[in-house]
């Protein structure tokens, strides 16, 4: 099992806030003119799913799994070229900020770890970032 984690960001926005946007998808249509075109094609989303085309990857759809209100939502690849688990864990820092960590976890043989260790903790950071960014 191999483990990814995001730096901690930090979020002007209570811990309810924050989970209540994110454990559900349709909010995303709040930020999809964020997300840069020429790296993500084809964005679409209902309450427990997104789907995403990524170049090189391709097509990448993840599901909802488990929420744990308000400090995490828990998603799975459903269509992926490796098998990818994804926690968005978010804990209170006030009563109106919090902080949010992204963990990925894969399975992942020695020879693709090489090739896509580097772009994937890069995309984990990246999407942190933009989670951050939001307004909640």
């Amino acid at each position: 099992m191999n483990q990814f984690e995001s730096k901690v960001v930090n979020i002007p926005y209570s811990q309810q806030r924050v989970y209540d946007m994110l454990s559900d998808l349709s909010h995303l249509e709040k930020v999809k003119d964020r997300i840069p075109e020429d790296k993500v094609k084809e964005l679409k989303f209902d309450r427990d799913t997104v789907s995403i085309n990524v170049a090189p990857v391709g097509d990448i759809a993840f599901k909802i799994i488990e929420r744990e209100e308000p400090k995490c939502v828990k998603l799975e690849a459903t269509t992926s070229p490796i098998p990818l688990t994804l926690w968005v864990q978010m804990l209170p820092t006030a009563e109106e900020a919090s902080k949010m960590k992204l963990t990925l976890r894969t399975e992942l043989n020695p020879f693709i770890k090489g090739m896509v260790q580097k772009p994937l903790q890069e995309g984990l950071e990246k999407m942190a970032e933009m989670l951050a960014a939001i307004n909640y």
